[in-house]
């Protein structure tokens, strides 16, 4: 199992440490560095930064939002970094929801996201592989366009630019298990959200076969310290805002997700106190089960013999939220 540093997007601003923490990982021996977007900072501009100030580390989006960019744009960022960076990019696709989708883009939600999804990929792909003029009779991403407002002119086109490699891998988040199933037909690999080695039945079917080098990559939050409660409170402070704020209350993939995973009165209760304003409250409402089955949280000893539960698995990556160096070097040391 390989590891990868996750550095998340950015808050208020810039992170001071991103560039040094990704810098640590390179020289622990840690195989990617991967950024994420929201609706704030992107994902390639500061993959690029540090890009520039490393030199063998694998370089991830966790994820690109397909919805920020066409397929087309997206496989130019990937392209364009992935020959600057001398051939290190991981490209990982997200969907997103209805709330970002359509209050942050300003675009519809697919009616039908496992379609949108595939075609998203296959432009991508036609992009990377360069073999001929992108075409795709595509319901949500056709290539050319001919909507009843199309001018009749495009033509088909192929990248001016030789992508450095056809084969870059692309990975996908994906949740729902119709989701997950697809992702290990169409993509390189899969980046869930919440990965519970205890748990891999709630994604059904889909993993027990999967694809000879299908990459599995769970982002999980790691930290060293003494006291496990007070280490999975900032656990807890994530998962209060994705079950609670990220998603109507009518639709929620990740209130959803922590459902199937056998706290579906716990989702309900996080998302109606967070919904209803009380957000510390929701906070403390996240069972410290659930929080600390879906990370790596305690001293030493407690996350040596857990880790070993995460090898025993499909994952074959795992990317580690911390921000801390003194978790990063333990992990590194656990690891190898």
């Amino acid at each position: 199992m390989r590891l990868g540093l996750a550095l998340g997007y950015w808050g208020r601003g810039p992170n001071a440490d991103h560039l040094s923490l990704a810098q640590d990982a390179e020289r622990l021996g840690y195989h990617s560095v991967w950024t994420a977007e929201s609706w704030g900072s992107d994902v390639f501009t500061p993959l690029t930064w540090i890009a520039a100030r490393t030199s063998r580390i694998m370089l991830g989006t966790a994820v690109a939002q397909m919805a920020a960019r066409s397929p087309t744009t997206t496989a130019m960022h990937a392209l364009t970094l992935d020959h600057l960076s001398g051939g290190r990019v991981m490209l990982g696709l997200g969907l997103s929801g209805p709330q970002v989708v359509e209050g942050w883009y300003g675009r519809p939600f697919p009616k039908s996201p496992l379609t949108a999804t595939r075609e998203y990929v296959d432009v991508v792909r036609q992009v990377l592989r360069r073999e001929a003029p992108v075409e795709l009779a595509g319901r949500f991403h056709a290539h050319p366009y001919r909507g009843p407002d199309a001018t009749g002119l495009g033509k088909p086109l192929k990248p001016i630019t030789h992508p450095l490699r056809p084969d870059l891998p692309v990975l996908l988040g994906a949740e729902g298990p119709k989701n997950v199933a697809q992702t290990t037909r169409i993509a390189d690999g899969w980046l869930p959200l919440y990965w519970a080695p205890s748990r891999p039945e709630v994604y059904g079917p889909s993993l027990t076969d999967l694809p000879e080098g299908f990459l599995v990559a769970p982002m999980a939050q790691v930290r060293v310290c003494d006291d496990v409660a007070e280490g999975l409170l900032p656990v807890k402070v994530m998962l209060g805002f994705y079950i609670g704020g990220m998603g109507h209350a009518a639709r929620n993939f990740h209130a959803d997700l922590m459902a199937r995973m056998g706290y579906e009165e716990e989702a309900r209760r996080i998302q109606h106190l967070f919904l209803s304003g009380r957000r510390e409250e929701a906070v403390l409402a996240v069972p410290d089960a659930f929080a600390d089955e879906i990370s790596l949280v305690g001293p030493r000893e407690r996350i040596a013999e857990r880790l070993e539960s995460w090898r025993k698995g499909p994952v074959t990556d795992l990317l580690a939220l911390s921000p801390d160096p003194h978790t990063l070097r333990v992990l590194a040391e656990l690891n190898s």
